[in-house]
């Protein structure tokens, strides 16, 4: 089965969690990005996945790649490190802020264009939108945090991607849905 059909394990999340704390606590320290030992098929697969950061329930971080171009557990690395050191919104994390760090991954399913705003069901997609060489993307999770209906949710995914905030409704704009499995 592949990464679309099948949800990821408690072990293979908590593997994941472990990969990009520990991805973060070695580049504190100045070492390359730790051997991902013991990954299942499924961590190998191409995906793509957002690696977000909180403290205090606060954001921190969050960085992601939109598409499959790396396997899941290289991505994770990645990301968690990008989030942490790479976020232009935040000051690169400092060894304090490790211990109470809460970690989030997003793994996403494919895009999936939409010709029909209905088709967008909040809580269940996240959406990724593009007009003229601008894009901006916004996980699922965000909708529901901020209690956001269709519209509201398009219309901060154009503002995220620099655009005017009715710009969803302009017939160049191309908008995506994807879901993602969030852990």
């Amino acid at each position: 089965m592949s990464a679309e059909t099948e949800a990821y394990t408690e072990e293979e999340k908590t593997w994941l969690h472990r990969m990009a704390r520990q991805a973060i606590e070695y580049r504190l320290t100045g070492r390359p990005l730790p051997t991902p030992e013991g990954e299942t098929a499924l961590l190998k697969e191409k995906r793509g996945a957002f690696v977000t950061l909180k403290r205090q329930g606060r954001l921190r971080g969050c960085i992601g790649y939109t598409r499959a171009i790396k396997p899941l557990s290289r991505t994770i690395m990645e990301m968690a490190q990008a989030a942490a050191f790479e976020d232009p919104r935040f000051p690169p994390l400092t060894q304090k802020e490790l211990a109470d760090l809460e970690i989030e991954i997003s793994v996403l399913t494919p895009f999936r264009q939409v010709r029909d705003v209905t088709e967008i069901e909040v809580g269940k997609h996240g959406l990724f939108l593009e007009r003229g060489g601008r894009s901006g993307l916004l996980l699922p999770q965000v909708a529901t945090e901020y209690r956001w209906d269709r519209q509201t949710f398009l219309e901060h995914t154009c503002l995220k991607a620099g655009l005017p905030r009715e710009a969803w409704q302009d017939p160049e704009t191309r908008i995506y849905v994807f879901s993602a499995e969030i852990f």
